[in-house]
């Protein structure tokens, strides 16, 4: 099964984006988020790792650079 990537970008994380990997973790139970050169927390990548486990109820698989792999 091929893996979703998506793009977290100048809006940062929105609910419209937690909704999106929340239904990509139900379907595939692996989605990589890319954080782009427009996010501007950029340079807090813990926080949003941290952020994002706790919203979706998420493990992280890797981490990359600005790739983060959830899995559930």
């Amino acid at each position: 099964m091929e893996m979703v990537k998506i793009n977290l970008g100048k809006n940062g994380i929105t609910e419209s984006l937690i909704n999106e990997i929340n239904l990509q973790l139900e379907k595939r139970g692996v989605v990589k988020v890319k954080m782009l050169k427009n996010f501007e927390r950029r340079s807090e990548k813990d926080l949003v790792v941290r952020e994002l486990t706790e919203k979706l109820c998420c493990r992280v698989k890797d981490v990359r650079g600005f790739v983060i792999t959830l899995e559930r």
